[in-house]
């Protein structure tokens, strides 16, 4: 056994799953399970691994539920239907609703869950958005709170993706709400993805003084995810053509309307010189559907250790809906290659990853575009994917953090013997939030 696994088991712990084989696939040297987690589900667009160790899905209809990864017992714990716009149980032809969320960052001490969802100031052409969060009690989300409103929104193009930064910043994707010229205006906070304190006030140090807007000229980003060196990934619908994968950066202009893609006819290559655009790492067109962005760091599946899953749902033409597993650079600031799987799962929004198991999990929305219900979590599980943390009794050596939860100020304690090891801890997202060497 080598220091790092030692190391490892102090992050990684083997949980039961429980659950009928219906078929696998199999990798370079890995075997994937497919399980059915559970079924029924109306159009879920975000699955998420909670701080309790369970996966928290929003369904566009209005509610959220907690799913047990063990047995696939789901518990409703908000229903909001009577505030959240959203045409009946089914989704009908439209893509607002009940859309992102996340967890605050210190979820022991501020068990707050950030919500993103539509409204309606006067019927099916008025629509808003608004990120708000919600008081766990252990049973039930309470105390709504608004820490942003009057966003635009509308029947298309809403984005709602959210994540939060290591210095507690929340980014949130807003779409074009059917309104693209609005995307290049940094008075409208449609279009962009924005940043925002977790009381809802501005930063300090955002690029424009007083404004939520940290990058511009977006269509529909609906994929948000911090990959190695920090750097923040988005996915996002193209309109018929180029779906990207972008790196964000502050106050850049990722182009739409008036660029699609890479910057490559004549027009966009001046305006692309003139305005500060950033161009995609990658593109697809036709547009295939992109949706969500996760990065898989783990030991279970060692093919994807590294590399960035994307969900995609197919598209208006369907076309070939999947995840696929995007190949990095080693500095991070490029895709080499796409490798598909999953394609006969139907439109796949969301995905989530347990990091214990290493398992991945994603949320079907039906075979027809906008979506419709009802839907599954599947689940693919290494089954062969033990942790060393097994082993760690047999070996007599310790390791230990403390305080765990921990907010500011860490200690790593182990023995002598584990000195020049390399370590990696995870926040309760499963996110790596520090690495270093034993000394």
């Amino acid at each position: 056994m080598t220091k790092n696994n030692l190391i490892s088991c102090l992050l990684f712990c083997l949980i039961s799953q429980l659950g009928i084989s219906q078929n696998t696939i199999t990798l370079e040297e890995t075997t994937l399970t497919r399980k059915e987690l559970t079924t029924g589900l109306i159009i879920p667009w975000e699955i998420t691994w909670g701080p309790d160790d369970h996966i928290w899905v929003t369904e566009r209809r209005g509610k959220i539920h907690r799913v047990d990864p063990a047995n696939g017992n789901t518990t409703e714990i908000l229903d909001i239907r009577s505030q959240v716009i959203n045409e009946d149980d089914n989704g009908g032809g439209s893509e607002y609703g009940m859309l992102g969320m996340t967890f605050h960052p210190d979820f022991e001490n501020s068990p707050l869950v950030y919500v993103v969802y539509n409204y309606s100031t006067g019927g099916f052409f008025n629509i808003e958005e608004k990120l708000v969060s919600f008081e766990w009690n252990g049973s039930d989300l309470i105390n709504e709170t608004i820490i942003l409103d009057n966003v635009p929104g509308g029947t298309f193009h809403n984005g709602s993706r959210l994540i939060i930064s290591r210095d507690n910043k929340i980014f949130m994707t807003t779409g074009d709400a059917r309104d693209p010229a609005g995307s290049l205006d940094k008075d409208l906070l449609s279009g962009k993805i924005l940043r925002i304190n977790l009381d809802g006030s501005v930063p300090s140090d955002n690029p424009t003084q007083g404004s939520y807007v940290y990058s511009y000229g977006h269509r529909n980003p609906q994929g948000l995810v911090y990959g190695p060196n920090d750097i923040l990934y988005s996915a996002e619908h193209g309109d018929l053509r180029s779906d990207e994968v972008n790196i964000i950066e502050p106050d850049r202009n990722y182009g739409w309307p008036e660029v699609e893609g890479e910057c490559n006819t004549s027009f966009e290559m001046i305006y692309c010189e003139q305005n500060n655009v950033k161009e995609p790492l990658w593109d697809w067109s036709p547009c295939v559907g992109v949706s969500s962005l996760d990065y898989y760091q783990h030991e279970a599946i060692p093919e994807w250790d590294g590399k960035l899953l994307l969900a995609v749902l197919g598209g208006l033409s369907l076309r070939q809906p999947r995840i696929s597993v995007l190949t990095l650079s080693e500095d991070g600031q490029a895709i080499s290659n796409e490798d598909v799987f999953f394609e006969d799962d139907g439109r796949i929004r969301d995905l989530c990853i347990n990091p214990h198991t290493g398992s991945i999990y994603f949320a079907t929305n039906g075979a027809f575009y906008p979506g419709e219900g009802p839907n599954q979590i599947i689940e693919y599980v290494n089954e062969a994917y033990t942790s060393s943390n097994k082993n760690l009794a047999d070996t007599g050596l310790e390791i230990s953090l403390s305080p765990n939860p921990a907010n500011d100020i860490l200690s790593l304690n182990s023995s002598k013997e584990l000195v020049g090891a390399n370590y990696e801890i995870y926040s309760y997202q499963g996110k790596i939030v520090l690495n270093g060497t034993v000394n």
